[in-house]
């Protein structure tokens, strides 16, 4: 019985050597693996580390940017309020002129009209007393003298109208 026990203490002992082996191999492998995990953690901490830096130098950089396109806005704004200005001068004048050339369209048409009139009606048909006479004569001769072209007529138009644009705008 003797035996037994010593075989049994051998064999306990043997076992439990085996698992000190492999609980050491075990050990060994998870230190290795906190080492690694180490390793790791100190290049990302060492990755955080850059691009914090570069995160914060772009973000500087784009407040450098944002600055300097407020500042070339401010600069630039009143560019932009003259033009606005113009194209709001330019409008009035482009209605100014339609509203003068509608107006000169109108009297030509009026003159036209009366001139188309005046030759269907011909006072030389008509007998005239004398006195008549001598008062058409006159007319015509008055009209005739100071008939301008219809180049001198629009000409002289378009000089009231902008005298009267002149005065309007001031």
């Amino acid at each position: 019985m003797n035996m037994i026990i010593e075989l049994s203490v051998a064999l306990v002992a043997i076992a439990f050597a085996i698992l000190v082996f492999f609980l050491i191999k075990t050990l060994q492998s998870a230190k290795q693996s906190l080492d690694k995990v180490s390793q790791t953690l100190v290049e990302v901490q060492k990755t955080m580390d850059e691009l914090t830096y570069e995160v914060k130098t772009t973000v500087r950089h784009a407040n450098e940017i944002t600055a300097d396109v407020q500042n070339k806005i401010q600069k630039i704004d009143p560019v932009i309020d003259s033009v606005k200005n113009l194209g709001e001068v330019m409008n009035e004048l482009t209605l100014t002129v339609k509203q003068v050339s509608v107006t000169v369209i109108e009297r030509y048409r009026k003159s036209h009209e009366l001139r188309e009139k005046r030759k269907g009606v011909s006072l030389k048909e008509a007998p005239l007393t004398p006195a008549e006479e001598r008062t058409v004569n006159s007319y015509d001769a008055v009209n005739n003298e100071k008939a301008p072209g219809k180049i001198a007529t629009v000409l002289k138009s378009v000089d009231v109208a902008a005298t009267l644009w002149k005065k309007f705008r001031h």
